[in-house]
């Protein structure tokens, strides 16, 4: 699969260590054409990532690029150290949230942002061609970097937004499920940073995911368990590669990736709650407004993403915008609207104070944070948001989905249409989005409404559509 930033494959059929190291040097050669010859890399921890590894740093210095090794890191950990450094790009070894066979490479530009689509088609293409390669007296050379988890956990807890006192005083027991991901090997030293008593299942960051890696309601059984068994005051549970964050309540119930962002927001902006204590908002953000609309009051989120965080972001005041699905969507539409906090219903926080990146470890501080400040239970912050039911579908992709965007318009006249990522048709509270898969041969049916019912009803429709053309 070949997307904007990258690809990703089936290790040892679609995904070879000779693919990656070509492609590691295109991205070098592309770094160093532009003045910057060094790239910082970082993997997850799958099996074939010591591999991958070896084959990417063995490409990058064939073209005379430096290498700054991190290992086993967060992906947002990677994203910031390419700031850090003034690389000229970062190269992560992640299949993300895809299961244990795959594995991809994730290109980030020297803005710390997944690459765009003439950047990414400019890597493709020095791929094919292949780059020009170095002599033995100008080949790159490799530095390892061991501090850049710490110095992107530094970074999170001095922000102003983050009470770190209030969090500790708390003294939050927290449930942790990282999948054997890159996530074990960090998550749990934030944790104990803030204070908190952790209680873990799969944090050895081997890459033998015990379950379907992706943070999903349906596989946070066991967390939902060990909540209850252990009487934590929240779960918590991240992806692979450490950019998606999940929560589970009090009483063991996952609550959907949405609320992570959802709560997010509402810690930053401080929420209806600041307003009817007659407190600012902004000093609770640090002042860190400042920029484009209510006094940078601008909150950017995808298409995909639930209306619980557009109330979250109504409530704080802010001027709430919609960008393409894709975290480079989102971050270019955050940067140019000068938001002061977005990201991806998926469970990506993004917050441009620190980086303009998904965040899992961020998100674990500002949730705490929320948690710390509002004095209530997970539970208790879900029951006073509005309620909708989210419902998601795929179906194999084929057909002309330019036909099917025809028909679904013309049977949902009524609807708001924005049409800049497949289709998405919108009402007040509810909406239906069809769009194919950046990431797998698939076309994604997701629909939201008060009810599960109505919510697979708007789903019914897109499908039965699509069957019949």
């Amino acid at each position: 699969m070949i997307s904007v930033s990258g690809m990703r494959g089936h290790v040892g059929t679609d995904l070879t260590p000779e693919v990656v190291a070509r492609h590691a040097a295109a991205l070098g050669a592309w770094a160093a054409a532009a003045g910057r010859p060094k790239v910082v890399l970082g993997r997850d921890s799958r099996t074939s990532g010591p591999m991958f590894a070896q084959a990417a740093a063995a490409g990058l210095m064939s073209v005379g690029v430096d290498v700054i090794e991190l290992g086993v890191v967060p992906t947002p950990t990677v994203q910031m150290a390419v700031e850090h450094h003034g690389a000229g790009a970062g190269l992560i070894l992640t299949a993300s949230h895809n299961p244990i066979e795959w594995n991809a490479l994730k290109f980030v530009g020297p803005d710390g942002i997944f690459l765009d689509a003439a950047s990414g088609a400019a890597v493709r293409q020095l791929a094919e061609e292949g780059p020009a390669r170095a002599g033995w007296d100008t080949l790159g050379s490799v530095l390892d970097d061991p501090e850049a988890v710490d110095r992107h956990f530094d970074a999170i807890l001095a922000l102003p937004v983050i009470d770190v006192a209030a969090i500790r005083a708390r003294r939050f027991h927290v449930a942790l499920d990282t999948v054997r991901g890159a996530g074990g090997a960090s998550i749990p030293l934030l944790l104990e940073r803030l204070g908190c008593q952790v209680t873990g299942i799969n944090l050895a960051a081997d890459g033998r995911f015990p379950r379907a890696p992706e943070p999903i309601p349906e596989n946070l059984t066991e967390l939902g368990q060990l909540v209850r068994e252990s009487s934590a005051d929240i779960g918590m549970a991240v992806d692979p590669d450490v950019d998606r964050l999940a929560l589970v309540d009090e009483q063991g119930r996952a609550i959907g990736e949405d609320y992570t962002l959802a709560f997010a927001v509402r810690a930053v902006l401080g929420g209806s709650a600041a307003r009817r204590l007659g407190g600012s908002a902004d000093a609770q953000t640090g002042g860190q407004g400042g920029q484009g609309g209510q006094g940078g009051r601008v909150v950017v989120v995808n298409l995909s993403t639930s209306l619980v965080v557009e109330d979250a972001a109504r409530d704080g005041g802010a001027v709430f915008e919609r960008a393409a699905v894709g975290e480079a969507n989102v971050a270019r539409a955050m940067r140019d609207r000068g938001a002061l906090i977005g990201g991806e219903g998926n469970g990506g926080v993004m917050y441009p104070a620190l980086h303009i990146g998904r965040d899992a470890p961020l998100g674990v501080a500002l949730i705490l944070h929320h948690l710390a400040q509002s004095g209530r239970t997970v539970s208790e912050l879900v029951a006073a948001s509005p309620s909708y039911a989210i419902v998601k579908d795929k179906a194999p992709r084929g057909g002309d989905l330019a036909a099917l965007y025809q028909a679904l318009r013309a049977q949902f006249a009524d609807a708001a249409v924005d049409d800049r990522d497949g289709l998405r048709l919108g009402w007040q509270d509810r909406w239906l989005h069809v769009r194919p898969s950046g990431t797998e041969p698939i076309v994604r049916l997701i629909a939201e409404a008060p009810t599960a019912a109505e919510a697979r009803a708007l789903i019914a429709a897109g499908a039965s559509l699509m069957h019949q053309g």
